[in-house]
């Protein structure tokens, strides 16, 4: 089984030059606090450096998320900007091309670094690009896999949370949202996160079951088990948390979880099923995300990979007063 508690998202926000060695700095120091060896470090740092760049260049409101893969090892770094697009994505990921006569080296120099890349842009929905840096020795990337988790503004520890699991082609995930935010939340999340590890396989009603009794002398979570396999998803969830399956023809269904709350009121967890096309993407998000993206969502949002969709709702959809979750499976790769 491949399993994953993931690092909780670094948010570097790219507003002017001096952001981009802040970027670079970040992302070095967590590839080495997740124990990538010999030059990756460095070249986490080039990569976040190179991205930071671009958007200083050619983009506004922009940002950098990092973090440890959700699945299969590596480091994550996501740029998101609202800029006007690529009118050539070949053509700027090209050396040696440039529209500020500078070197031209940025986007053709990461997708060189990045052991996998996805990149994004239109009018209307700015660029994103998802890098991926793994060791040779890391497992294969869960590439059809996209996950950020944030505090709320002012707060050092998110009060939300998740895990993956996978085994024989299925994924099992847990999205986990402790009441409030700070410190107590956040150990909510974290035991809520180490009893699903222990034993992820179990039917998702029971997974709750579990939860609520490792949280009883917590303040208590909203938590949603989403399990996909064999081109079907179920469902099961209790407060807040909400799940959204979609494709490039629309949003096709979305649950919330059954009034209560993981560790003080629990109903007989029941779960819903839905199937899943080939081309379906499930999307499943703590409030911290506001709901009503999914009232007119783009062409170019429904056709995103999983990454680079957690990455455009969390960054303009997030609610900046509350911990903010989006977790994204789906089964097509993204990448190029």
């Amino acid at each position: 089984m491949n399993s994953s508690v993931a690092a909780r998202t670094l948010h570097i926000a790219i507003d002017h030059p001096s952001a981009v060695q802040s970027a670079a700095d970040h992302a070095r120091s967590l590839a080495s606090a997740c124990a990538m060896k010999g030059v990756l470090p460095d070249q986490a740092a080039v990569l976040a450096s190179e991205l930071a760049s671009n958007i200083v260049k050619h983009a506004r409101n922009g940002a950098l998320f990092v973090h440890r893969a959700p699945l299969g090892g590596g480091l994550d770094v996501l740029a998101v900007d609202t800029g006007p697009g690529m009118a050539d994505i070949g053509l700027s990921l090209t050396d040696g091309y440039s529209t500020t006569r500078t070197m031209g080296a940025g986007l053709g120099a990461a997708r060189r670094i990045a052991t996998d890349f996805a990149i994004r842009s239109e009018a209307g929905l700015g660029t994103l690009v998802h890098a991926r840096l793994a060791g040779p020795d890391a497992p294969p990337s869960g590439a059809a896999l996209g996950a950020l988790c944030l505090p709320a503004d002012g707060e050092d520890a998110s009060g939300d949370g998740y895990a993956v699991a996978e085994a024989s082609g299925v994924r099992t995930a847990l999205v986990i949202d402790g009441l409030g935010h700070g410190p107590e939340a956040a150990m909510a999340a974290q035991r809520a996160e180490r009893t699903f590890l222990a034993d992820p396989a179990a039917p998702l009603a029971d997974i709750l079951t579990a939860l609520h009794k490792a949280l009883r002398h917590t303040r208590g979570a909203a938590a949603a088990a989403l399990r996909i396999a064999a081109g079907r998803a179920e469902f099961c969830g209790v407060g807040n948390v909400r799940a959204v399956a979609l494709s490039p023809e629309g949003v096709h269904h979305q649950f919330t979880g059954q009034a209560g709350i993981i560790g003080y009121t629990l109903p007989k967890p029941r779960s819903r099923f839905v199937d899943l096309s080939e081309h379906t993407t499930v999307a499943v998000h703590t409030d911290g995300i506001d709901h009503r993206w999914t009232q007119a969502p783009t062409p170019a949002r429904l056709t995103l990979p999983p990454a680079l969709l957690a990455a455009s709702l969390t960054h303009t959809h997030r609610r900046r007063r509350d911990d903010a979750t989006v977790l994204a499976l789906g089964p097509h790769m993204g990448m190029r």
